[in-house]
């Protein structure tokens, strides 16, 4: 029986009209639901998909619900993660409690779902010092965001591989093609592209034309356990109470 003092997770999602993302969307959804059995997660599209969020909310409202996480389904902090999100949740029923998690990145579990991806699409461990990775993302207008990808990458490459570049699939240089050229001109004997996106879509379609060059393409990150692991790690973390503040 659902302890009824838990947190409804609610888990937003961009939306798009590839009906491939909704399906990761879910398939990730579902493997949370699995790794914590009795949590309730709903899931709830900002755009293009249903149901809505504000959708689910009233949804949530009606049934008698108070406690919500909103859980952002992001990997970096930009415009939807400061603006979109909360905008959206202040129009929620009054009713609900609602706290806005984190988004996922960075995060050491998602390095490792990059390099399960890369491993699944034909890499081995021991192929790590001979082979270029590039970072590929989205893209965003936001300098926070870039910055998070370029310090991503950074960490990454100091786990042994022979470089890791970033590349963004919009708003922002490099593209994935170009981080491919460099890498090759750098002298690593082979390169592989690490999509840093949760779902297929638009964007992730233009980092894998970028990619026609390289070696290797992974996957998508998508409901790769460990990405699952990071949204629970978020959802517990914005039950946590706030500290004390000294003084007050």
């Amino acid at each position: 029986m659902r302890n009824p003092v838990r947190p409804v997770l609610v888990v937003i999602a961009h939306g798009s009209r590839d009906p491939r993302h909704a399906a990761t969307v879910h398939a990730l959804v579902q493997r949370v639901r699995s790794l914590r059995p009795g949590l309730r997660v709903e899931t709830g599209f900002l755009d293009f998909n249903i149901p809505s969020v504000q959708g689910v909310l009233e949804s949530l409202a009606a049934e008698g619900e108070r406690d919500v996480v909103a859980l952002p389904l992001l990997l970096t902090r930009a415009f939807h993660a400061k603006a979109d999100i909360p905008a959206v949740l202040r129009d929620a029923p009054p009713q609900l409690h609602i706290r806005q998690a984190e988004v996922l990145g960075p995060s050491p579990l998602l390095l490792s779902a990059l390099e399960r991806r890369l491993y699944e699409a034909g890499l081995t461990p021991a192929d790590k010092s001979s082979t270029g990775v590039v970072l590929a993302s989205a893209g965003s207008s936001d300098p926070e965001a870039i910055a998070v990808i370029a310090d991503i990458a950074r960490e990454w490459w100091h786990t042994g591989w022979c470089a890791v570049r970033p590349a963004f699939a919009s708003a922002s240089l490099p593209r994935t093609e170009d981080a491919v050229r460099d890498l090759r001109a750098l002298g690593c004997e082979r390169v592989a592209v690490a999509p840093y996106v949760l779902a297929p879509g638009f964007l992730p379609d233009r980092i894998a034309r970028g990619a026609a060059g390289a070696d290797v393409l992974a996957d998508v990150l998508g409901p790769a356990p460990e990405v699952a692991r990071v949204l629970l790690e978020r959802y517990d973390e914005a039950r946590l109470p706030l500290p004390a503040v000294l003084g007050a």
